[in-house]
């Protein structure tokens, strides 16, 4: 049997823990420290690190983990990344031993033009491309990329627990309620993850279900976005990723 687990990290990461009674892969583990001691609680050996992309916070372990557990690192094509032994681009199938997992590589650029994400096992590790209610900033990457990374993540089964790597929920909702107000699964959303928050539990996993019904930038498709967009860049029939960017452009308007 298989347990999933978001360890904390700095003030609002994730490392993503998937493990047997055994043996144990992470996700992004930006701070060694939380896993360490993780593993050593559950006496689970690390045998792989899946990387999404190049940034620190999400890299920062990677030396001390293959140090102390001589485990396989998993990232894409980044020479910022230290410590990779396996380099992933997309489109491949990824087969671990121990524990025995299979995962789909999805090349999931926009974040970082590196940006990659990994699905099985009925989750999406998704690093800073989803987030509950929001995505990622476009450091990188154009809204056209975004947008079909996007559109490759929502062609994922609705029942795809949503593992992203921040805890950024609840801002998300906030600024979600500004364009989407009246969007009555966004507003239940909130209730329930502000009762989360107020437990002190995550917010995540969501669900890809759940994304699409109350994140606006995964519903650049929906009709209520399109006019929004099209509000925004005073211009009739906005394309897809223009409905994308202009929604990004809202956001890090709000953001300051």
């Amino acid at each position: 049997m298989l347990t999933l687990k978001p360890l904390s990290a700095f003030e609002d990461n994730y490392i993503w823990v998937l493990h047997d009674d055994q043996h144990a892969i992470a996700v992004d583990p930006g701070d060694p420290a939380p896993l360490i001691a993780y593993l050593d609680t559950h006496q689970l050996a690390l045998t792989a690190v899946l990387i999404t992309h190049h940034h620190r916070d999400h890299t920062g372990g990677n030396t001390t983990l293959r140090q102390r557990y001589h485990c396989a690192i998993y990232a894409p094509d980044n020479p910022r990344i230290p410590a990779t032994t396996h380099i992933l681009k997309g489109g491949e199938t990824l087969n671990l031993t121990a524990p025995e997992l299979h995962f789909s590589i999805l090349a999931t650029p926009g974040h970082t033009l590196d940006h990659i994400s990994y699905v099985g096992h009925g989750s999406l590790f998704c690093g800073d491309t989803v987030f509950g209610c929001g995505c990622g900033k476009l450091f990188e990457g154009t809204p056209a990329m975004m947008a079909a990374s996007l559109d490759a993540i929502m062609a994922l089964p609705d029942a795809t627990r949503v593992c992203c790597a921040h805890e950024y929920t609840l801002s998300n909702i906030d600024f979600a309620k500004t364009i989407d107000g009246s969007n009555q699964a966004l507003l239940e959303r909130e209730r329930n993850d502000r009762t989360a928050r107020s437990n002190n539990q995550p917010t995540l996993p969501s669900t890809l279900a759940l994304e699409q019904a109350t994140n606006p930038f995964l519903r650049f498709h929906a009709p209520d976005m399109i006019a929004f967009a099209s509000r925004y860049l005073n211009r009739p029939n906005p394309s897809p990723a223009d409905v994308f960017g202009a929604i990004r452009a809202a956001k890090d308007a709000w953001d300051g």
